[in-house]
């Protein structure tokens, strides 16, 4: 090999080190699909949770494609508001996400999550796989022995999360001193330990 072409290879070495293409891979995330009445109260939950990347309020679990905010207040849709939580499975894992999920409402009344209640406001598990099955159920099975009236939430396989309106998105964050926010919203967030948001 001569002079010119071994500096020219050691040269590329380092142009492609120094752009990053021998950097660690991204992080994979994972998603979990969860309701628990209002999606303002949950989203604003998990996103205090360490380990979740991002949250996205929205809907899912109706027959109607791309629903409204206004639709599916209808209760026409069988839409429940959701939130979709991207999360790092390396520092929190869905079932840990799912013991939040229990403890952000009453788990034995399937009408709704208190003071919101009819069909779009049920608490539900949306699962996206066979694992996340698995544990939903298993984890059910775990929380039902702590109490002794059924668990009212159901578990359906996710077929389509549809976002809501960005008005909706960081609503608790945007929005701390709507009426809601503060008599529902920020009392949920400080009985499970969080701060809310100033």
């Amino acid at each position: 090999m001569s002079l010119k072409v071994f500096v020219s290879s050691l040269f590329l070495s380092f142009a492609l080190l120094s752009s990053g293409s021998l950097q660690a891979e991204p992080i994979k995330t994972e998603k979990a699909v969860l309701g628990a009445g209002c999606f303002w109260c949950v989203e604003a939950i998990f996103q205090e949770v360490s380990g979740v990347i991002a949250v996205v309020s929205g809907f899912a679990g109706g027959t109607v494609a791309n629903p409204t905010y206004e639709q599916v207040c209808t209760e026409k849709t069988g839409h429940a508001e959701v939130v979709e939580i991207e999360f790092d499975p390396q520092k929190i894992s869905y079932e840990k996400l799912l013991e939040v999920f229990w403890k952000t409402h009453d788990i034995t009344d399937g009408r709704g999550v208190a003071p919101d209640f009819g069909p779009s406001y049920r608490p539900i598990i949306l699962y996206a796989n066979e694992a996340q099955k698995a544990t939903a159920f298993k984890s059910k099975q775990e929380i039902q022995k702590t109490v002794k009236k059924p668990i009212g939430a159901e578990i359906v396989p996710l077929k389509v999360f549809y976002p809501a309106e960005d008005y909706h998105q960081d609503y608790v964050k945007n929005n701390p001193n709507q009426p809601y926010v503060k008599a529902v919203s920020i009392p949920k967030l400080k009985k499970l330990g969080f701060s809310p948001p100033k």
